[in-house]
């Protein structure tokens, strides 16, 4: 039933495979090899995937991956339908999991400034979903970036610098950190009122 929901039973298998393996490419033969369909439909699916943008494909020697695209905007919903593992979140569960996470960032030590935006914030078009500012340990860090990760059921792109990096970059109206002011985000902590107003 599935199949005829969702235009072809390829598509389908596709979808499963991708939607249980976030974060892992594979190459064409590979995906016939795993899903057992022929090529000729694969590819046709794949082109048709890429398309869409629920996937996304990367060059690496002399092959052509592809892997899933966790910033599709219809991603955490074709999880919840595809994933064996039923971790993909409900509409209320991810609302109550944006409010969770950002005690993770409030309480690590040395955070000057943090930005969310991104897929941490509904509509923004930033490429970045955390900005972090200040001098944090590396393993409270990826204690953290995990956390959130598990939350959202996706991997977060973040980006961190030193204070007087940032606060160079922010006066010049560097395109990085404007780019990331100008679309949606909330600023989770913000320790001298620099990005007050």
């Amino acid at each position: 039933m599935i199949d005829a929901l969702f235009g072809s039973k390829t598509r389908v298998k596709l979808l499963h495979l991708f939607m249980n393996n976030p974060g892992t490419s594979f190459y064409v033969r590979e995906i016939t090899r795993l899903i057992d369909e022929q090529i000729n439909s694969v590819r046709r699916e794949l082109s048709n995937m890429l398309a869409i943008g629920i996937i996304t494909s990367d060059t690496a020697d002399n092959k052509l991956f592809y892997e899933v695209n966790q910033r599709y905007e219809h991603y955490l919903p074709l999880r919840a339908i595809f994933a064996d593992q039923q971790e993909a979140l409900t509409p209320a569960a991810q609302t109550k999991a944006a409010k969770d996470w950002q005690p993770y960032i409030q309480e690590l030590q040395g955070v000057r400034i943090a930005v969310a935006a991104g897929i941490l914030m509904p509509e923004s078009k930033s490429k970045i979903d955390l900005l972090l500012v200040g001098t944090i340990a590396p393993t409270r860090l990826n204690k953290a970036i995990k956390a959130i990760e598990k939350l959202e059921g996706r991997q977060l792109n973040y980006s961190i610098m030193k204070y007087d990096e940032f606060y160079y970059r922010l006066s010049v109206r560097d395109k990085f950190i404007t780019e990331i002011l100008n679309s949606n985000h909330v600023v989770i902590v913000d320790t001298d009122n620099v990005l007050k107003g």
